[in-house]
């Protein structure tokens, strides 16, 4: 017997593979000041309908690699609340990668309607 549920599990886990590091140069490319995970995290929350669904600590590998890319760069700050805080700005390059993904998530999301609707 197919497990439905386990199934959908799956396909949500592929699905967000690539949308992650699309969302998080969105939200930095919005942001007018570097921000930490926590913030970028609240900021997902408030405007991705939980495209992270609660798993912040996935985040931080990902921002990890878009830096590694060049995508966006940190600096460390102290904080007045605890440990020091990595804060992540995007780059000129990922602005450029993020039009190129976000044209290239429009033109998949449209093939894919197209098909669901048919």
């Amino acid at each position: 017997m197919v497990d439905i549920e386990a199934q959908l599990k799956k396909f949500q886990k592929e699905l967000s593979a690539g949308t992650v590091s699309l969302v998080l140069l969105a939200v930095l490319a919005r942001a007018s000041e570097p921000l930490y995970g926590y913030l970028i995290a609240k900021r997902l929350e408030q405007v991705g309908g939980g495209v992270l669904s609660g798993k912040q600590s996935a985040l931080y590998p990902v921002l990890r690699n878009l830096e590694g890319a060049g995508l966006l760069e940190s600096h460390v700050e102290p904080s007045d609340a605890g440990p020091p805080r990595r804060c992540y700005r995007i780059t000129g390059a990922g602005r450029e990668v993020l039009a190129q993904w976000a044209a290239a998530w429009r033109a998949t999301r449209d093939s894919v309607d197209s098909v669901l609707e048919e």
